[in-house]
């Protein structure tokens, strides 16, 4: 299904990019550096996984469409920023939904490039979680997959899911589907109920 998978990309291309862009808003950075980070932001993971596996150059060189949709996330965010915040935690939901995305189609692609499932699903979290460790580290953050609540365990959940499904032979929209929202669910619930990993003892 190449044509769903595709879109999913874009759709995990806008959602990180305005995780970015927001993010660049709120530290008062201007329109070039609102536009860098959501690119960034969007791209970066994907460019990741397709080092990775070997598939060169990477799709965002390929196709000028995916810089196109990172810039509309970027602009969005610039223009739109008032009327984004009004929505309730936007880069927390817009960053769920790019985690749950990226960790299923890293790992889907993955799977089709002869991998491993563990090593699939190493390439699914590496594939959500790359952008954000861009642009937190650009913006002078410890990357958020390090320090808040369930983040990295939300994007292998997703992987898990995918490698699940294709090895119990699910239609890959029905495998696409439950690993995204499995993955953002996780995600949104660990903030609302305040969940964590353990931390060292007496940190």
């Amino acid at each position: 299904m190449p044509i769903l998978f595709t879109v999913l990309d874009f759709v995990g291309v806008f959602a990180f990019g305005v995780t970015g862009g927001l993010l660049a808003v709120r530290r008062g950075l201007d329109l070039f550096g609102v536009l860098v980070l959501a690119v960034v932001t969007a791209l970066a993971g994907g460019i990741t996984r397709d080092v990775l596996i070997g598939d060169l150059p990477p799709a965002a060189f390929q196709d000028t469409t995916y810089l196109v949709v990172a810039l509309a996330a970027g602009a969005a965010c610039f223009l739109l920023h008032r009327g984004l915040g009004r929505l309730g935690h936007p880069i927390m939901v817009s960053d769920a939904l790019g985690l749950g995305v990226f960790a299923t189609i890293g790992c889907d692609k993955a799977l089709r490039f002869g991998l491993d499932p563990v090593a699939a699903v190493l390439i699914g979290v590496l594939t959500a979680a790359g952008g954000g460790i861009v642009r937190d580290l650009l913006v002078a953050e410890v990357p958020r997959i390090l320090r808040e609540e369930i983040y990295a365990a939300a994007a292998v959940l997703a992987a898990l899911v995918v490698v699940a499904g294709d090895a119990l032979g699910w239609p890959p929209v029905v495998t696409a589907v439950a690993a995204i929202v499995a993955g953002f669910a996780l995600r949104v619930l660990s903030v609302a109920f305040g969940w964590r990993l353990p931390r060292a003892p007496g940190s």
